[in-house]
């Protein structure tokens, strides 16, 4: 049974979660504030935090970045009135692993967090390696043959999502969505551009790839 810790403030919302997420199986924890809440994350370790912005004592971004801080890794679904682009880049740039703008469905709710509890386990290990390159998911770092590879935070989580997803063809648009929290039109040469840097860093032919792959006209695959 997977136990998730729900960080909300409004008693509604917190009990509709509780009782929802009990139907289906998971032990659920309330916390009403952030304060409350980073308290609970650090004492009972649950699998997953449902995570409200807008939190009294601490806001829901501060908790998230002092966890991620701590070198807490547990995967974290921010929960939001507010629905600016902007909002959801700064919750992503905190360390949350995915974002849902509230009214929210709650079949969408537990398909995100089942997504985001699978794409954890691959992290398990807390180190993946392919070919000479050795990337360290609780330190953030890569090294090739022992040498450490310098990675903004932007390509080390590009990174991250694409072993998450090793073998499966990813669309630029869903890169964005992951990686940036962009939706819609935004210009998709941005993930371009960072997928060129991550090959110059870990490809020994950056010209021609082992690892990154490109699939013509759909978007990128990593076979590491």
């Amino acid at each position: 049974m997977k136990n998730v810790l729900v960080v909300e403030d409004d008693s509604a919302m917190a009990t509709a979660l509780r009782d929802g997420l009990e139907y289906e199986g998971y032990a659920v924890s309330l916390a009403d504030d952030g304060e409350a809440g980073l308290r609970m994350a650090s004492e009972f370790h649950p699998d997953l935090i449902l995570l409200d912005v807008m939190l009294p004592k601490l806001s829901g971004l501060s908790l998230c970045r002092e966890l991620r801080n701590r070198g807490r890794d547990i995967p974290i679904i921010m929960l939001t009135a507010r629905g600016q682009e902007i909002d959801k880049v700064q919750g992503l740039k905190a360390g949350a692993d995915d974002y849902l703008t509230k009214p929210f469905g709650f079949l969408e709710l537990t398909a995100r967090m089942e997504a985001v509890l699978r794409r954890s386990g691959a992290l398990e290990t807390k180190k993946y390696g392919f070919g000479t390159i050795t990337v360290d998911f609780r330190r953030r770092e890569a090294e090739r043959a022992g040498e450490r590879i310098v990675l903004s935070a932007r390509e080390f989580e590009l990174l991250v999502f694409l072993i998450q997803h090793r073998g499966e063809v990813l669309t630029r648009h869903r890169l964005l969505e992951a990686v940036w929290g962009y939706h819609g039109g935004s210009n998709t040469r941005t993930v371009d551009m960072h997928i060129a840097k991550l090959r110059k860093k870990l490809e020994d032919d950056a010209a021609h790839p082992a690892w990154i792959v490109t699939q013509h006209r759909v978007g990128y695959r990593f076979d590491g």
